[in-house]
């Protein structure tokens, strides 16, 4: 059984063609991906069926959503081990985000150390966003 159906079962979630080519860009992707740059992969595909996926995988942790410094809205697998332990909060990392060609990658290996905030506020999520050029646009 391929990853992508053992993670759509563990979501439980049906392996749906559509969702078991989805599951196979986002783990081909070097990036995190836009609609369009799904939606470039099929024929056919409507954009409502993409949503609902992309929804769907959100809600059951296999992907995680990062709006750019651009405000696109893009997405990313989530780290396997998370997969598979079903963690459906996401570990705080870094995303880096090319000037030059625009792309935004998740960096992985870089924790975000654990802020307090003075006040009544509640923290519900992060995102740090470096800027620079990747080793492609340098």
């Amino acid at each position: 059984m391929s990853n992508s159906n053992t993670y759509l079962k563990k979501a439980n979630l049906k392996a749906t063609p559509v969702r078991l080519r989805i599951m196979e860009i986002f783990s081909e992707a070097t990036h995190a991906l836009g609609n369009a740059e799904i939606e470039i992969q099929f024929n056919d595909l409507d954009r409502i069926t993409l949503y609902r996926t992309l929804k769907a995988f959100e809600e059951k942790g296999l992907i995680h959503r990062i709006t750019d410094l651009d405000g696109n809205t893009k997405y990313a697998l989530c780290e396997a081990k998370c997969i598979e332990q079903q963690h459906h909060e996401h570990h705080a990392h870094i995303h880096f985000q090319c000037l030059n060609c625009h792309l935004t990658f998740c960096v992985e290996n870089v924790e975000i150390p654990e802020i307090q905030i003075p006040g009544n506020f509640v923290v519900t999520g992060q995102n740090i966003t470096m800027t620079g050029k990747c080793e492609k646009c340098i």
